[in-house]
């Protein structure tokens, strides 16, 4: 098994493996050059994305700055939003529902490092799956941590970090992100005037 293979696998690997560091070296110039590109051409940047990500919906709108890792461990539904400074690092799969909106400065990170010193410095590293469901909301400065998954029609709250899987249907906040309340009838009339 190749360094690659064991990254998106779950397995300890090396992130400065030549061919891992060429994947991010073409991923990185690929968002320098979406990040640079006027936002009124929509064509380009839609044409930067799809080669980026391996899979995407037909209608999606991600602000500059964006920044991810290796970008073909990434898939976005149909509408998918993100606002300004999203950063996702995709050593595993980051896969989002349709309908899901990323507010400013939000990150999804699969990456993590080991505890004991020795292990970590010696440039091994893990990475583990993120999972969206569909109509979900993340409000600004979450920070999403690997394995986790959250369910449909949930809500997260600003500020959060996510170490857990979320349920579906739910409003979650905090750090770490908790389950608050279920989502009700009754707030689907709170905005309504």
């Amino acid at each position: 098994m190749d360094e690659k293979e064991k990254m998106i696998n779950g397995y300890l690997y090396l992130a400065s493996d030549e061919k891992l560091y060429k994947d991010r070296l073409y991923a990185k110039d690929l968002c320098f050059k979406y990040n640079n590109t006027l936002p009124s051409n929509t064509k380009e940047r839609v044409a930067i994305i799809k080669e980026l990500f391996s899979k995407t919906g037909e209608n999606f709108l991600i602000e500059s700055d964006f920044w991810c890792d290796y970008g073909y461990n990434i898939e976005i539904g149909e509408n998918f939003y993100a606002n300004h400074n999203c950063v996702m690092l995709d050593c595993s799969k980051i896969k989002f529902g349709d309908n899901v909106f990323v507010a400013p400065n939000c990150g999804f990170y699969t990456a993590g490092h080991p505890l004991d010193k020795e292990t970590r410095n010696s440039w091994l590293e893990y990475a583990y799956p993120i999972t969206v469901g569909n109509n979900v909301w993340f409000g600004a400065n979450v920070a999403v941590l690997p394995n986790v998954n959250i369910g449909d029609d949930t809500v997260i709250g600003a500020g959060s970090v996510i170490t857990k899987d979320i349920p579906s249907g739910v409003i979650a906040y905090g750090n770490p992100c908790r389950v608050i309340r279920k989502i009700t009838q009754e707030d689907r009339k709170k905005y309504m005037k």
